[in-house]
């Protein structure tokens, strides 16, 4: 872990400190995606099973999960895994639950009122990847809260297996939450197929869920098409980004970074402290874990973009936290619950150093579908909300247009739209008998 001194560093020595890895291979995955999503458009189900063959190396007949499969899966988990996800998905809920809301109503003034309506978005699809990791808990963050908005069609793909199945792990999450309907079809094929459907996959109106930059790819060029589908906020390399003083422990602050680090060669991690005593003392630990992990060959691909920062205080640590928006923001310094109000952008937030951002991951009750990529300038992580769309409703009384009415009168002529003009005058006129 390279160990950097921020006061030592010009601006553009800074820029590149907080440099996110570049995903090189953007422009060659838009094309694929593109090429996989004409032919999901064009020949359904046949390119759907023709791309599974090429690109998961299994042959499928039908891509639904049966109802055998289901209920081999819950033979498959033991009772302490059933028991942890039953927990999670009961976390999760009881968070998730706070953020319904209601409809609301009032007069603007008097005979004009005014409300906004809560509808639930129809038909979601929701994709869960399963490549070198199966991910049970993406299940939990996305069907909980599309479940609680309410939306009547859920449906859920997940790449197969090599023997032509779904991970037992996923399929039993999905139970649990409800979810029935499930596709063992994965990549960019799935995405378009969940947004143009086919003769197995229904359309859905909104996809969610995290994938690779194939995955990515698909969702961006399916939301930006009218006949396609919305998809949720996008998604890049995980990233985690932690404050720590010299109260901080560095075998914690190491665990996290690694935590992070072993999701992708291009995830990154990043330490800023105070401490250049806690910053060597991180490294060492670094060097100490990483041969007992699984992962390594990915960590050691990842680490590569792994940096520590010290600064001269806190408030210039947040400074730097508030610049990148990292995904997950760890603050593990004495008493720091008092530098939350500082923190502008961060996808989730983690407070001391029991908080374990893994906890985030699996079951503490936030969702871990969040904002990458320094997307948490301006986004938020997945939640009830993006399931739900809202409506505007007005009801005018004849005293309102006649209050009002002027008024709407005078801007439309402001912006020279007279038909908008002669809309309310016509109404007006009809007040007057």
């Amino acid at each position: 872990m390279r160990i950097l001194d921020w006061e030592q560093l010009d601006p553009s020595e800074r820029q590149a400190a907080l440099a996110r890895p570049h995903l090189a291979s953007q422009a060659n995955a838009v094309a694929l995606a593109r090429e996989v999503i004409d032919r999901v458009k064009c020949d359904g189900d046949a390119a759907v099973r023709e791309l599974t063959r090429r690109f998961d190396g299994v042959e499928l007949k039908d891509f639904l999960v049966s109802r055998e499969e289901f209920a081999e899966a819950r033979g498959a988990l033991t009772d302490e895994q059933t028991e942890a996800l039953m927990r999670s998905v009961a976390n999760v809920r009881a968070y998730h639950r706070a953020q319904v809301t209601q409809g609301y109503g009032l007069e603007t003034e008097p005979g004009v009122r005014c409300e906004q309506l809560i509808r639930s978005i129809s038909s979601v699809g929701l994709y869960v990847p399963a490549g070198s990791a199966p991910l049970p808990s993406a299940v939990i963050m996305l069907a909980v809260p599309a479940s609680l908005a309410g939306c009547p069609e859920r449906i859920l793909c997940t790449p197969p297996t090599v023997d032509g199945g779904a991970h037992p792990a996923i399929l039993v999450a999905a139970q649990l939450c409800g979810i029935d309907t499930v596709f063992k079809v994965g990549g960019a094929q799935a995405i378009a197929a969940l947004a143009y459907g086919t003769e197995s996959i229904p359309k859905v109106e909104k996809i969610a869920g995290p994938g690779n930059i194939w995955v990515t790819a698909a969702k961006d060029l399916v939301s930006r098409d009218p006949y396609g589908a919305s998809c949720d906020l996008p998604a890049g390399p995980s990233e985690v980004l932690v404050i720590a003083d010299e109260t901080a422990r560095a075998a914690f602050v190491a665990a996290d970074l690694l935590a992070q680090a072993e999701h992708d060669p291009l995830a990154q991690a990043i330490l800023v402290t105070v401490s250049p005593e806690l910053a060597r003392a991180v490294a060492e630990a670094l060097k100490e874990a990483l041969p007992r992990l699984r992962r390594r060959a990915i960590l050691a691909q990842s680490l590569l973009s792994c940096r520590c920062i010290v600064v001269p205080r806190i408030e210039v640590a947040l400074e730097i936290a508030n610049m990148y928006a990292p995904e997950h923001l760890l603050i593990q310094t004495h008493e720091p619950r008092q530098w939350l109000p500082e923190v502008r952008n961060a996808g989730a937030v983690f407070l001391g150093p029991w908080s374990a951002e893994a906890l985030g991951d699996y079951c503490s009750g936030t969702n871990h579908v969040l904002p990458t990529y320094g997307h948490a300038r301006s986004l938020s992580g997945l939640s009830v909300r993006d399931f739900q769309k809202t409506l505007s409703v007005q009801e005018v009384s004849l005293a309102g247009i006649r209050s009002l009415g002027p008024t709407a009168v005078t801007l439309a002529n402001l912006e020279g739209l007279d038909a908008h003009a002669y809309a309310i005058e016509q109404r007006l006129a009809g007040a007057v008998h």
